[in-house]
This record gives structure tokens, C-alpha cells and sequence, in this order.
């Protein structure tokens, strides 16, 4: 199975919490499972970025609203994370130095999705998933399924995960007109409460949505800022799985940030030499 990751955040390129591990993690473990996975995100301007070595894959231009932009995705040679690692680069946009805290970040990260899309409706073959992130990526299974120039992508099972129910995205109604050209009979897929909520959207467009533990998905459904009602209305394709954690990374032993590195031997002789002198 190929599996494309859409993502603000990836441990270690660029991350504020648990999305940056998360999808830091993840595909290099569907990969020790055999599929393929991709991991695709903003080409912020951090120090992954000058250390490693990149090649152009694609160079385009697509429009939004009355404006055109130019953009460029760029693949990380040495496959140093263990998946496929490409970076989408706006000039003004998508190549700054912070991920989130600019005025413009809900513009940015519709720019960040459509310039995805743009990309991968040009690859020759299909993905078996497209999985999306948080309420950056969120719009992208509305857009595959009802923006006109995405129907060769509209039949990809895509899935959303839920990593923070607090941020959704919301813009106003205006914002709507710089996505592609799409199906306005399926405008109430956009909105909530008289909002474009792009979080709200991937719940209801997504062919299943996850959350980042079982205990989360039942807290969001009674606490997530509105959407509890949508969350309970779509529960049916909606489950919890604990995060997983990456012992390669979350490793006491050789963790730089520890001054005195320890193991399971050590914690064990440690027991050991406590009872003794107990007795």
C-alpha cells in the first residue's frame, strides 16, 4: 500500500508537539511494514533544511482566486529519516523560518494544500491513501472529492487525524472562493457554525478519522470547541489509537538531553542493589 502523509510538523525537521512526532514516527514504521510511505509538509526554513541535501521534483504554478503562485516540491536524496521526504516551497509562503504565529497562517496552509494537490494530480500512477493532519491539511479530502480539476484524485481513500481539536482553522465564507472551482451544492461540507471550519470539513469528507488515543476521542466529543455534535454524528467512522512512541528517538540511554544515560540493566541492578541492602 502507498501511503501519502500530509503534515504542518515532522520530527526532525520541524515541530512544536505531538504532530511533529507522530508523523516523524509513523511512516517509518508503515515502511518496516512493507508499505511506502511519503511524507509531505511546508519547506520551513530550519536547520534540517541546510543540513541535508534535496533535489527539485517538481516546479509549477497554479492559481487561487485571482492570483498566481509559483511553487516548487523538493525531495530529500538521502532518505535519512527512513520514508520518502518531499517539502513544498511558495516564495513569500511556504519558506519561512516559524511553522505557525504569522497573520496569514489559515491563507498559508490553503495555499500549503492546494499547492499539494496541484502536485500529485500530475503523478502517473495513484496513492492507496492520502493521509491528512490536523486542520492544515484538513480541506484536502474535500477538495480531492469536489474541486473540478481533482476528479482523477476523487476515489483515493484519505484519513484524518485528530492531534488537536482545539485549532480548526476557522476563516470566513470570502476565503472559500480562492479554492479551486468546486461543487457549491456541497457548500454545507464547509461550514459550520456559518464558518468555513476546515477541521469540521475532513470530519465529515474523510473516509475515516482517528484520533491520537481511544480516552481523546471520547474527551473531543463532549469538549472540542463545537464540534462535539459532528464528532458524535460521525462516530461510526471515527476511532482512537494510541500514539506510539519512537524508542530510537524517546531513548534514555543514548538521550543527549539526559546528564546521567541509563537502561533496563541499570534500572534492574539498581532494584537489585536496594534489596540487598534492605536485607
Amino acid at each position: 500500500m502507498e501511503i501519502l502523509h500530509v503534515s504542518a510538523e515532522c520530527y526532525p525537521v520541524a515541530k512544536t508537539g505531538g504532530l511533529g512526532d507522530v508523523v516523524g514516527a509513523l511512516p517509518k514504521y508503515q515502511q518496516h511494514q512493507g508499505h511506502v510511505c511519503k511524507v509531505v509538509m511546508p519547506m520551513h526554513r530550519m536547520a534540517f533544511l541546510y543540513e541535508n541535501e534535496w533535489e527539485v521534483v517538481h516546479k509549477s504554478h497554479f492559481k487561487m482566486g485571482k492570483d498566481l503562485y509559483e511553487c516548487t516540491i523538493i525531495k530529500e536524496v538521502k532518505n535519512v529519516l527512513g520514508f520518502d521526504l518531499y517539502c513544498v516551497e511558495v516564495p513569500g509562503i511556504l519558506d519561512r523560518e516559524k511553522i505557525y504565529g504569522y497573520e496569514d497562517d489559515t491563507f498559508r496552509y490553503l495555499c500549503f494544500q492546494v499547492a499539494v494537490l496541484e502536485w500529485i494530480n500530475t503523478w502517473n500512477h495513484l496513492v492507496d491513501v492520502v493521509h491528512v493532519h490536523d486542520h492544515h491539511s484538513a480541506l484536502i479530502p474535500f477538495m480531492m472529492q469536489h474541486c473540478y480539476a481533482y476528479t482523477k484524485l476523487q476515489h483515493i481513500k484519505t484519513v484524518l487525524t485528530i492531534h488537536n481539536a482545539e485549532y480548526q482553522g476557522w476563516m470566513e465564507w470570502k476565503n472559500a472562493g480562492l479554492l479551486p472551482g468546486w461543487d457549491t451544492w456541497k457548500w454545507g461540507l464547509l461550514d459550520w457554525n456559518n464558518l468555513v471550519n476546515p477541521l469540521a470539513c475532513g470530519i465529515k469528507c474523510a473516509h475515516h478519522v482517528t484520533t491520537v488515543s481511544p480516552g481523546y476521542l471520547q474527551e473531543i466529543m463532549q469538549q472540542s470547541k463545537g464540534l462535539e455534535s459532528l464528532l458524535r454524528h460521525e462516530a461510526a467512522k471515527c476511532s482512537g489509537i494510541i500514539n506510539g512512541v519512537d524508542y530510537t528517538v524517546w531513548n534514555p540511554e543514548t538521550d543527549t538531553y539526559i546528564t546521567d544515560n541509563f537502561g533496563l540493566k541499570d534500572v534492574k541492578d539498581s532494584r537489585g542493589s536496594t534489596n540487598k541492602k534492605a536485607m
